[in-house]
Order: C-alpha cells, then sequence, then structure tokens
C-alpha cells in the first residue's frame, strides 16, 4: 500500500509500505494492506512505519496530532508537526 506523511510545511515520507502503526485518540491502531476505508484524528505521539512484511526496515515519526485517511489502498497521514526518529 502506499503512504503518504504530511505536514503543513512538507512531505516527511512517501512510498510503498507494508503497514503502519498510529496513535489514535481512542488507543494505538495499525493499517495494513487492503485496509477498509477509514479517517480518524490522532494523537501526539509515535507512528511506526513497517517497510517489508519481516519489520526488518522501519521508520518512526514523532507526531504532535492530525489526521489519517485510508482510501483504496492508500494512507495519508496529515499532521500539524512531525520529526523523524533516528
Amino acid at each position: 500500500m502506499n503512504l503518504e506523511i504530511l505536514t503543513p510545511e512538507k512531505k516527511l515520507f512517501s512510498g510503498e509500505v507494508y503497514g503502519v502503526q498510529m496513535p489514535g485518540i481512542t488507543g494505538s491502531f495499525e493499517v495494513l494492506d487492503k485496509h477498509a476505508p477509514l479517517v480518524s484524528a490522532l494523537k501526539a505521539g509515535k507512528v511506526k512505519v513497517l517497510k517489508d512484511s519481516k519489520q526488518s526496515q522501519l521508520a518512526h515519526y514523532e507526531i504532535q496530532g492530525g489526521f489519517v485517511e485510508v482510501l483504496n489502498n492508500k494512507v495519508t497521514v496529515l499532521v500539524e508537526g512531525a520529526v523523524e526518529l533516528a
């Protein structure tokens, strides 16, 4: 599936991924390939990008909160601010 992480200033991530874990306002959740359509609010926390099914390639972002939309195997994360963690 395709993932984009966007802030008002720039695009932090864009590419094909296996899955993504996000901090929803009522708890963390994960979106995998072919997930049902979804719109959800996100609270401040960590986003974990799973680049492959073995979880050997990961990326982590600290976000300030925002929204996520899942539609047609594309995940768009819109956040007020975010930084990539080493």
